[in-house]
């Protein structure tokens, strides 16, 4: 178990492994590896109510794919 500040993921892919994840460091966006790119998502000013607790939600909004 991490004590790691964490975050709940909306949007994206449906099959997207987790929507509770670590946020390190906190901030304004985090980036999920997936699939050979990785998916965007950014801090909104809402929060979603989880087993975990109350935590903010990230929104998606774009999917970069890695070179190669």
């Amino acid at each position: 178990m991490t004590n790691a500040p964490k975050a709940f993921l909306e949007g994206g892919p449906d099959d997207l492994p987790q929507r509770i994840v670590d946020v390190t460091p906190p901030g304004i966006e985090l980036k999920i590896p997936f699939r050979g790119g990785y998916e965007h998502f950014r801090v909104t000013a809402r929060h979603q109510d989880t087993p975990e607790g109350s935590l903010p939600v990230y929104e998606w909004w774009e999917r970069t794919e890695l070179p190669g």
